[in-house]
């Protein structure tokens, strides 16, 4: 049996905005007022921005959304579902008010009797009229918003506080929008894993008495319903395939059907166990380091995921070695669609609650609409992905920052009511906020930190070692410089870096604040390169921006390079953010449109579920860590090689390495070599004699697993005119090819610079006298690469050479 027609498949639905409160029905909606064309679901912003209008006074008008539909013959009642309207709304059947919602988050059904031809409205009162009613004022007063009301307010912050810029603020019906004849009953199935064994949890509505099959492999399992058609069951499935983040495993996933009342239903579930012991996520039982980032809205605008668009970017953090992805309580719930996906690629998913740095009120009503989202969140997002619910960003940070005492600032939604109803949905952790744990929020050595040490604190990148961070749900926050043909494209070239108005609208901000987050890379810049960057700016603004893309490089080279290290003490570390919100040099580690900007590199090197970090350990030389996160064991053989700036290899030596699934080696790079080489320079014994130390991890047939590259060198190297890069491209036979990068002299951060392609590596480091094989992966329409390759310590590029097949 296939799904009942939705009636609002094929709508046209237009917008009207009317003065605040101008208009109380549809029938006071004057057919000569200008309506455009709306894509619904969808936003106000979207419209707008469609029809070539300004995006302006969104939350200071109404704004109307009207259809008419046709109904089949015979229909005498429809069933209208509404995902997500944003936010103070009202939804009005044949010319009647059918009911109204108070909460962007909550899903709104509504049933009436129609004939023949159905008109529909929905309408969207204006947010700061709502704003201007005098309510009680919380415990303190939010830094991030100008409008303390927003607290008791469910809606997003996008659009309302400054520090998101790009982002409009979203109003109207911004999720799925469905209407049919008939109700069609809902039961949902979901994996768990109980005591090892693999159970099925089944819950929803047929009707009474009806039996409901579901179907799991090939075994077949029938349950009943009650007087009321519910049925609420589990069914212990014994034992299965277990679900696992693709660092570590497959992320498996079984077919499910469900049939009842003739109505059939094919979905996937997967089975994991997860826990928290402390700051360390067990999957399966086995200790799991999560590395990702913020996730931001893929359109800001329409808050819509082109399903193509989704795929590529959730993939492309998979393929990087991320596992986790964190949607933070600025901003809003994600689609099913993105959830399936994470499942399907073994991504993790940390949900917060849409609370941020606010006091919620003790309010029953807010309590209600808190509790109503949560469910729907959860019933979202029930695959084996999500794992961890933060009851929101912030919002015990930001009371400890203003001196409350931990008494005055505790908050009953997050401490009791939140937690209450995760805990009902098993298999899903929760944390109080983030951060939390800790003597105080604003701690990093224990419970979930929100990392700033290495960044807008401006501490040195050795803070990481003694700060002890415990996890890390935010960090390494940067206004990071899109690659220059983003910046060429966007704002013409790089003269605009650093000053131009343009060009510092998409520099984040905290509000309040004298600097901004370009500031904050000029600081690195400065301390690790001892260059005063706006020197640099004023003579060369290219180089400007490529020293500011290196430094944040090389904070993320050092702290996830740390972090990862097995007894560093961390669990994970998720950064601000993994994308812009529009284009510009914001805190994404890839530009708006998905690109990679120089940090991706840096954080997937070290993210690898197979990787070599090198860490310079002063006297005790180069510490190397092998880790292998893989279900399947990893032979292999190390080498190490310490190469002189002539290109000779001073020394060199190998070790046989046989990891187990799931496990790492540590040792240094002199226990390799066999003897003293004083390859970091740390004794000083006469001039240095090693310009940089190479450590390749290899398969027993050559493939190269892993490879890093320790330049002894600190800071900056000297420029010189050239550094002997090559690049030469040759084409395979499935549409990529190989690049190979070499230089004669060392090359610090080469970055490969190829129109249509993207490089699987870039903003890496060369010894002396080596060469790197890389993948250049087409994008849509690609041809023959054409582009360069460069190093900042190198004032000639080079060109990239295409060879024959």
């Amino acid at each position: 049996m296939t799904a009942p027609l939705d009636l609002l498949a094929d709508a046209h639905w237009t917008l009207l905005s009317t003065e605040a409160g101008a208009v109380e029905s549809p029938e006071g909606l004057a057919d000569t007022d200008p309506a455009v064309p709306v894509q619904v679901p969808g936003t106000v912003a979207g419209a707008l921005a469609a029809a070539g209008l300004p995006i302006e006074d969104l939350d200071g008008r109404d704004w109307w959304f009207r259809t008419e539909v046709r109904v089949p013959d015979g229909t005498r009642s429809i069933r209208l579902h509404l995902e997500g309207i944003a936010t103070l709304a009202e939804v009005w059947i044949d010319g009647t008010l059918t009911t109204t919602s108070t909460s962007m988050f909550v899903p709104v059904t509504v049933e009436a009797a129609v004939d023949g031809t159905v008109s529909l409205a929905l309408c969207c009162r204006s947010l700061d009229a709502a704003l201007a009613k005098r309510r009680p004022r919380g415990r303190w007063r939010s830094s991030m918003i100008s409008s303390q009301g927003l607290r008791w307010i469910r809606t997003s912050m996008l659009g309302r506080a400054p520090v998101f810029t790009g982002a409009p603020a979203p109003v109207g019906p911004w999720r799925a929008v469905r209407c049919v004849a008939v109700d069609v009953p809902a039961v949902t199935v979901r994996g768990l894993v109980r005591d090892g064994r693999c159970v099925l949890q089944a819950d929803g509505t047929a009707t009474a008495g009806a039996a409901v099959r579901i179907e799991l492999g090939d075994s077949t399992f029938e349950l009943p319903t009650d007087a009321d058609g519910r049925v609420t069951d589990e069914i212990d499935v014994g034992n299965r395939a277990l679900w696992w983040p693709h660092t570590h495993g497959d992320p498996t996933l079984h077919d499910v059907t469900v049939t009842v009342d003739g109505h059939v239903e094919h979905s996937q579930v997967g089975f994991r166990s997860s826990a928290l012991h402390g700051t360390t996520l067990l999957v399966n039982e086995v200790p799991v380091f999560c590395r990702g980032g913020c996730w931001v809205p893929l359109d800001p605008i329409t808050l819509q995921n082109d399903a193509e668009h989704l795929r590529d970017t959730l993939t492309s953090y998979a393929e990087a070695g991320l596992n986790m992805v964190r949607l933070t309580g600025t901003m809003v719930y994600e689609s099913a669609e993105f959830h399936t996906l994470c499942s399907e690629l073994g991504i993790m998913v940390w949900q917060d609650v849409m609370l941020a740095t606010v006091d919620p009120p003790d309010d029953p009503g807010v309590e209600s609409a808190v509790v109503d989202e949560v469910r729907a969140m959860l019933a979202t997002a029930g695959g084996p992905s999500l794992v961890v619910v933060s009851g929101g960003s912030e919002t015990y940070q930001q009371p400890t920052m203003l001196g409350l005492a931990a008494d005055e600032s505790r908050i009953p939604l997050l401490d009791k009511v939140i937690p209450d109803v995760v805990h009902a949905f098993s298999g899903v952790s929760y944390v109080p906020s983030t951060p939390s744990g800790g003597d105080l929020a604003t701690h990093v050595g224990s419970g979930f930190a929100h990392y700033f040490g290495i960044g807008g604190y401006l501490r040195p990148l050795s803070d990481v070692r003694y700060a002890r961070v415990a996890f890390a749900t935010e960090c390494l926050a940067f206004s990071v410089p899109p690659e220059r043909r983003v910046v060429d494209s966007v704002f013409g070239s790089a003269h605009p870096a650093g000053h131009e108005p343009r060009w510092k609208a998409t520099v984040p901000r905290d509000r309040g604040t004298s600097w901004d987050f370009e500031d904050v890379r000029d600081h690195y810049v400065r301390t690790l390169f001892d260059v005063e960057p706006s020197a640099v700016r004023r003579d060369d603004p290219e180089r400007y921006l490529d020293l500011g893309r290196a430094a944040v490089c090389e904070a993320v080279t050092q702290s996830f390079g740390f972090w990862r290290q097995t007894d560093s003490g961390c669990g994970g570390a998720l950064v601000l953010t993994l994308r812009d919100l529009e284009p510009g040099a914001g805190w994404g580690f890839t530009d708006s449109t998905g690109a990679a900007k120089a940090p991706w590199y840096a954080m997937a090197r070290a993210s690898a579920p197979i990787a070599v970090l090198v860490t310079d350990e002063g006297m005790d030389g180069l510490r190397l860590d092998v880790m292998n996160d893989g279900a399947e064991p990893v032979a292999g053989t190390l080498t190490v090689r310490a190469h002189q700036r002539t290109g000779a290899v001073a020394a060199e030596g190998v070790q046989q390495l046989a990891l187990d699934a799931r496990s790492s080696w540590t040792g240094t790079a002199d226990g390799v070599v066999g003897r003293f080489t004083d390859m970091t320079h740390a004794h000083r014994f006469g001039s240095r004699t090693v310009d940089a130390v190479s450590v390749v991890l290899a398969a027993p047939d050559g493939t190269v697993l892993a490879e890093a590259v320790h330049l002894v060198e600190d800071g900056l190297l000297p420029l010189q005119n050239s550094v002997g890069l090559t690049a030469s491209a040759a084409p395979e036979d499935d549409g990529r090819w190989t690049l190979t990068v070499a230089c004669s002299d060392a090359a610090q951060y080469v970055c490969v610079d190829v129109d249509g392609y993207r490089a699987s590596d870039s903003w890496f480091h060369l010894a002396p006298g080596t060469s790197r094989a890389l993948t250049l992966l087409p994008r849509a329409g690609s041809t023959t690469p054409r582009g360069h390759v460069r190093a900042v310590n190198s004032t000639a590029r080079a060109t990239v050479t295409v060879l024959e097949r």
